[in-house]
């Protein structure tokens, strides 16, 4: 290795530790973090690389911030945010986005559950396999993570002090296309039960989809994702996604369409300008006061109390 290439690395290494430190993860030793699986996790090859942290000095800012993308999670992991305030009861399960390659653990992750802990909102942050761990049905990995993420929920809801009937997701982008596969995939596991966790219920009370992908088949003239088939008891969800979306609106309004049509309690916020992954970081831009219209919303389907 020559000098050259040594302060890069050098510089990429202390970089990496420096936004880790400022992006409150990994998780401060008053949160409660548990693994999703007793031991390994359902069909996890041997000697896989190590999760590491892999944001470089090229990776793009996001409202002028970095974003740490977490990767090769082959132990994934739940994290508990309890409100310092009041506690409300109601719980959202969150799940980063990054393609199923990496987690945007910051910006989809521990922000989130920051902003709905101010609101009362236990949060509970899912660290998902990834990388190729999805969309369901090419893989089941992330899903099974999720149906069994929330059947752990329910299981120490009384503990965590959450309402075992008040419990949703939140996704972006493929973490979106997540709370959307386990909205409509949850009457039966997609792995062997293990104990007594796996025999609650793994269906979201409500569901929060932001600037989703795989719901709408760009190679197939934007047609519904037929792996995701929404029924009359697919829990009320909340869609946002903005009109330049490179990921393509469609799917938020394809998605709503199967929604509205099944008669499932749902709203649509579509903006003109957006772009993609703006997480909850505010811009000159309306779509980033997407979570306040969350909140009116949760309002309005009576998860939260009434204002």
């Amino acid at each position: 290795m020559n000098r050259n290439t040594r302060l890069v690395f050098v510089a990429a290494a202390a970089l990496s530790t420096s936004l880790l430190a400022q992006s409150g993860w990994p998780p401060a030793p008053g949160h409660t973090t548990m693994h999703v699986w007793p031991g390994a996790a359902p069909g996890v090859a041997a000697n896989l690389p190590a999760e590491a942290d892999t944001t470089t000095a090229k990776d793009g800012l996001v409202a002028g911030k970095p974003v740490i993308r977490i990767g090769n999670v082959s132990t994934p992991t739940l994290t508990l945010y309890t409100p310092k305030g009041n506690n409300t009861g109601a719980a959202v399960v969150v799940f980063p986005g990054g393609g199923y390659s990496i987690l945007a653990i910051d910006l989809e992750g521990t922000e989130v559950c920051d902003w709905l802990n101010t609101a009362g909102i236990n949060c509970v942050l899912l660290k998902y396999r990834v990388p190729h761990t999805g969309p369901y049905p090419k893989s089941a990995a992330a899903l099974q993570d999720a149906q069994r993420a929330l059947g752990l929920v329910r299981q120490h809801a009384a503990e965590w002090k959450i309402d075992p009937n008040r419990i949703g997701v939140l996704g972006f982008s493929a973490g979106g296309h997540l709370a959307a596969a386990l909205s409509n995939h949850y009457e039966q596991r997609l792995y062997e039960p293990i104990d007594a966790a796996d025999q609650l219920s793994c269906r979201p009370d409500f569901a929060v989809v932001v600037y989703p992908g795989y719901l709408a088949l760009a190679d197939q003239n934007f047609a519904p994702n037929a792996d995701i088939q929404p029924t009359a008891n697919t829990p009320p969800t909340f869609l946002v996604q903005a009109e330049d979306d490179p990921v393509h609106v469609e799917n938020a309004v394809v998605y709503y369409m199967a929604l509205k049509n099944a008669k499932v309690p749902s709203e649509l916020h579509v903006y003109a300008q957006g772009g993609h992954g703006y997480g909850l970081r505010r811009t000159e831009r309306p779509v980033t006061t997407w979570p306040q219209a969350v909140e009116t919303w949760l309002h309005t389907i009576k998860i939260l109390p009434a204002q």
